[in-house]
């Protein structure tokens, strides 16, 4: 099969995670507690793929300059967009809306742009790593695809549950995921035919600009989350889901 087919379809599954997750959070009363413990997951999950896949891959192709260099420079770009948009009205927009609500359109007028960005934001750097993945060796990274597809389940679930909440209807919601879905599709073709064709240095420094926003993502938007109604044993979920990642990228 063709790299950019491929990609585009590795892309797309790990992008159909979030519309799973919005008809979950949207038509299912699910317990906080259960949105809590499968957030916990997906962050540690995450945590574990960029540590072992894209930190360890950019600092193996480059060296630690780069890779340090790449990750503070995603983490910055997307602390940055992350701030512009907070003002207006998507700071909590992984949020179920249980303690923490998303505003409506009449509460703050921008806010539906805001939040539509703001999943744009969080899905783009995961979706174009799958398609870089392929460079190497033409197979696709399969822990960063089940990474991104675990994690993307608790994004959408806990994001359209919150929508919900704040009044927003289902042609919206779903409108935005399936946006995203698509976005995720040409971010992962685009990952691996312009990404792709560069030299193994920029590679690496773009693999690394990924995990910083990335690790940036979980620490802003998926631990509050996982942990504003934290029972016991969230903090073994996270680390169950760091070991499960951990152990598919050394299987």
């Amino acid at each position: 099969m063709d790299h950019v087919v491929l990609a585009g379809m590795w892309g797309l599954v790990a992008g159909s995670a979030l519309l799973l997750g919005a008809v979950l959070g949207y038509g299912v009363r699910v317990p906080q507690w259960v949105v809590a413990s499968v957030m916990a997951f997906g962050a540690g999950v995450l945590l574990s793929a960029v540590s072992f896949e894209l930190v360890e891959e950019a600092y193996d192709q480059a060296g630690l300059g780069p890779a340090a260099i790449g990750t503070v420079g995603g983490a910055a770009a997307y602390t940055v967009g992350n701030l512009w948009l907070a003002r207006r009205g998507a700071r909590h927009r992984k949020r179920s809306g249980h303690r923490q609500a998303q505003p409506s359109e009449a509460q703050q007028a921008g806010s539906g742009l805001a939040l539509a960005l703001g999943a744009l934001l969080d899905g783009v750097p995961e979706s174009a790593v799958i398609g870089v993945s392929l460079v190497d060796g033409g197979a696709v990274s399969t822990v960063t695809v089940v990474a991104v597809f675990i994690s993307n389940v608790p994004e959408g679930l806990s994001s359209s549950a919150g929508m919900r909440q704040a009044g927003r209807g289902k042609k919206y919601v779903f409108g935005i995921w399936g946006g995203v879905a698509a976005a995720s599709t040409v971010s992962a073709v685009l990952g691996y035919a312009v990404v792709g064709a560069l030299p193994t240095a920029v590679i690496a420094a773009v693999t690394a600009v990924a995990a910083g926003a990335i690790l940036a993502m979980i620490a802003d938007t998926m631990i509050p989350e996982a942990f504003e109604d934290a029972h016991l044993a969230v903090g073994l979920i996270t680390v169950s889901g760091f070991l499960v990642s951990f152990a598919l990228s050394h299987a």
